[in-house]
């Protein structure tokens, strides 16, 4: 006999797979970019965003929105990529109250030995598990939780990064 009380419903199934999933995918992809390619995700997710935007940049604020950072974390990584020589900030000529993250040349580069490797690591992790048609039926989902739950990332893609 099977129970039909709230604890059984299907919603719940669902959205704790994903969340299992997405914690699994995480933890791996992390500790796949910190071994080989010496970056913590975080820093990742900030400068592949920035590799991917025109001009190699983004508004703070557009950006924080796209990785789910505050403004205040934001200004934090952004400081330690700055530290670090990879991005830098730059004011907004014809506004002084808008700052651009932009990538710099090294972070570039950086950008550019490491996407070939997470490339890897998200086809092992990500890819094989699917079919094709299964990996395109989850990219409109996603697209379709992300613009509903996180519209203000879409506005300041320059390009759909998800």
């Amino acid at each position: 006999m099977t129970s039909s009380t709230p604890l059984d419903d299907p919603r719940i199934t669902a959205a704790g797979l994903f969340f299992e999933a997405h914690a699994g995918l995480a933890a791996a992809l992390e500790r796949r970019l910190s071994e080989e390619c010496d970056l913590p995700a975080q820093w990742f997710e900030v400068m592949i965003r920035l590799a991917r935007s025109p001009g190699h940049r983004l508004r703070m604020c557009d950006l924080a929105a796209q990785v789910a950072l505050s403004p205040s974390g934001l200004t934090r990584a952004v400081d330690r990529l700055e530290s670090a020589g990879l991005v830098q900030r730059e004011q907004c000529p014809e506004d002084r109250r808008v700052a651009y993250a932009a990538l710099t040349p090294a972070g570039l580069a950086r950008m550019e030995a490491a996407v070939p490797i997470h490339l890897a690591h998200l086809q092992e992790y990500f890819v094989d598990p699917l079919t094709t048609a299964d990996l395109e039926n989850l990219t409109v989902a996603m697209r379709k939780l992300r613009d509903h739950v996180n519209p203000d990332a879409i506005p300041g893609a320059a390009s759909d990064l998800a």
